[in-house]
């Protein structure tokens, strides 16, 4: 099926015109799930629309929307497209700073926000941020003493707009009709691993585009169950969430909150859901740790059933033959593992996995391929849209898979190119319109029709595309042989103990080196299964046991690299890695750079043989409160993982 190329706006009033009955989203608030059917959905965005109308917000201003994925975070982004507006949505957990940044450099003029919390944020910049009128928010609780004149309830907000159609009853299609596919639908922030977030400016019909190659590529289904968990700011949930879940459509759920996502997977039993690597990684390392804690007999039942699930379905991604011993274990090993791992998960019934935004280990993709869970990759930016995907019955779980097919409305399909230095070029499809407010900053990225994706990559003999590395991160040695971070990274994170790793390297070293941020969660109850103390997450994280767990699991990853690419010596983030101290983006991705600068002492004591060195950072607390973090961080060599002096804990002075 092809969606209608149109609006958003456009597409919710077709539903709940041909289908006003037909459920639409579903949330689960206070411990009960509350259902919305299309002509429900409908009723909210279009008072919720003419409220803003009411309230002077005009065609083409902006409109920004933070909180947690619930439906009136999507009724906003759909009131506000419903008269022109744009839209840019914000990650919730951004500090103040960063939201101020967000709203001057999208030119806002309204705000919804979730709760107090987000309120607060709103309330703290908007001095700085002259063009905002208005903050908008759903959850009052706690807000009984704001009397600020720029507030407003979101019910409030409804009831004014109710008001307004029932003396202009034709006010809200005349205000939809006016829309075209061509219009701005949002503004999608890049992460800003290299430096400030930019504005990508992306259209209904891109939107609904990459709705399309999603339907393509997945066979999804109207109907569909799908989960919303990742945030709207980022691209994919706009692609997935918003566009499809409109287009298609599918009956979108929203979970009670961040930490009830596993819990009412399982209580959903739910079709689709995308999750970026480190949601994956964090499912896969859940079973790894309570194998962990499993006896001898169990443990040794769940290796033997994952073995059958990995020859049997792994083999078939492969087109290699299955022998019919192995094909008539299957059952017996689903019914003691497969299916009371994917029941213990919740993914029973998931149709549609998607995992995207970064490079994640092929070894996450298999195991879960094993346990009967069809996790496929997908591969795009947010310039370009979704580019490829794992498709069909075989794919190589190595790659991003092949080509997706563009909507008939949205110019040609994919094209590609490679440079002579292996960047991958494209062009098709319906691209983005340009950078907000960066005049000439198009020019920069597309060349003769070709946008720089400013990827490193490589094609199979199956024409399925291999994601090497982000050009600008290649890493050359001494030696002048280069290795791909990412890839060394991604095979190292399978580890249920490797929360995050960032190896180094460059042309003033003559080998890779490794930082890495342990998992708090895992490797906590392991050391409490060996009896092996520790006070704090710098206690745990310099333990000598510790270092010689994570040295083996280096070792095991080294095997499988070039000789140049393997890590040789490491040492452990004496605290955990944090985006509010720019230390990660939003969507979880390393900012190198930040990082290099702030461990460049640790890094310099991996290159010249320091058993060990003082740490000294600069830490913000939530309150705002700043402090100095020192630490004594022992170095070891993969080899021996071996320290030449004893253990000490970090202290904040």
């Amino acid at each position: 099926m092809n969606i209608r190329m149109a609006t958003l706006p456009q597409l919710l009033r077709d539903h709940a015109r041909q289908s006003p009955k037909r459920l639409s989203q579903r949330h689960k608030t206070r411990g009960i799930w509350r259902e919305y059917d299309f002509s429900q959905v409908q009723r909210n965005v279009m008072d919720l629309a003419l409220g803003l109308h009411q309230l002077g917000i005009q065609r083409g201003e902006t409109v920004a929307i933070i909180g947690e994925n619930e439906p009136q975070h999507y009724w906003a982004e759909f009131a506000a497209q419903a008269i022109g507006c744009k839209v840019i949505s914000l990650y919730p957990d951004l500090t103040a700073d960063e939201v101020q940044y967000l709203l001057e450099d999208s030119e806002a003029v309204c705000l919804f926000a979730q709760d107090q919390e987000q309120v607060d944020k709103g309330l703290a910049v908007k001095a700085a941020t002259p063009n905002l009128r208005h903050i908008v928010y759903w959850d009052d609780t706690g807000m009984w003493s704001y009397h600020d004149s720029i507030l407003r309830k979101f019910h409030q907000l409804q009831s004014e707009g109710r008001a307004l159609g029932e003396k202009d009853a034709l006010l809200y299609d005349r205000l939809v009709d006016q829309g075209c596919p061509d219009d701005i639908a949002v503004l999608s922030y890049t992460s800003g691993t290299t430096g400030k977030p930019k504005g990508v400016i992306l259209s209904h019909r891109s939107l609904v585009d990459n709705a399309q190659r999603l339907i393509n590529a997945t066979k999804a289904r109207p109907g569909t169950q799908y989960l919303s968990y990742i945030a709207p700011a980022w691209a994919t949930e706009q692609f997935m969430g918003v566009a499809l879940g409109i287009g298609l459509p599918m009956v979108v759920n929203f979970p009670e909150g961040p930490e009830q996502v596993l819990p009412n997977i399982r209580e959903l039993a739910v079709e689709a859901m995308t999750f970026a690597p480190r949601q994956w990684e964090s499912m896969a390392s859940s079973v790894q740790a309570h194998m962990l804690d499993a006896g001898p007999v169990r443990r040794g039942i769940y290796e033997w059933g994952l073995q059958v699930g990995h020859a049997v379905h792994v083999a078939r991604l492969d087109g290699k033959p299955v022998s019919w011993w192995k094909r008539a274990l299957l059952p017996l090993a689903n019914a003691l593992v497969l299916r009371p791992l994917r029941d213990q998960l919740g993914l029973t019934r998931l149709k549609v996995a998607i995992c995207g935004g970064a490079t994640m280990a092929p070894d996450v993709f298999r195991m879960f391929h094993a346990i009967g869970v069809p996790l496929r990759n997908i591969y795009g930016s947010t310039e370009v849209g979704l580019l490829t995907s794992h498709q069909g019955d075989r794919f190589d779980l190595e790659t991003v898979g092949h080509w997706m097919q563009t909507h008939p409305e949205a110019g040609s399909s994919l094209e590609w190119m490679l440079t002579a230095d292996g960047e991958l070029c494209v062009k098709g499809g319906s691209s983005f319109l340009g950078y907000y407010r960066r005049e000439g900053s198009v020019e920069a990225k597309v060349k003769d029709g070709w946008y720089q994706t400013g990827d490193a990559v490589t094609k199979t003999d199956r024409g399925e595309l291999v994601f090497l590395e982000r050009m600008s991160d290649l890493k050359r040695l001494a030696s002048g042989q280069t290795f791909p971070p990412q890839f060394v990274e991604t095979r190292l994170r399978f580890s249920p103990f490797i929360k995050d790793i960032m190896t180094v390297g460059d042309e003033r070293r003559d080998f890779v080196a490794a930082l890495i941020n342990i998992d708090m969660s895992v490797l906590s109850r392991w050391a409490e299964d060996k009896r092996i103390g520790f006070s704090t997450f710098t206690d745990l994280s310099q333990r000598l046991e510790v270092a010689e767990l994570l040295s083996r699991e280096i070792a095991r990853v080294n095997q499988f690299l070039p000789a140049h690419a393997r890590v040789q010596r490491f040492a452990n983030f004496p605290k955990e890695l944090d985006p509010d101290e720019g230390e990660l983006t939003r969507s979880r991705k390393l900012r190198r750079e930040f990082l290099e600068e702030r461990y460049s002492a640790l890094i310099q004591g991996l290159y010249n043989g320091a058993p060990e060195v003082t740490v000294d950072i600069p830490v913000t607390y939530q309150d705002g409160r700043r402090s100095q973090f020192t630490a004594q961080v022992f170095i070891r060599d993969v080899a021996s993982a071996t320290p030449k002096s004893g253990l000490s804990n970090g202290r904040r002075r």
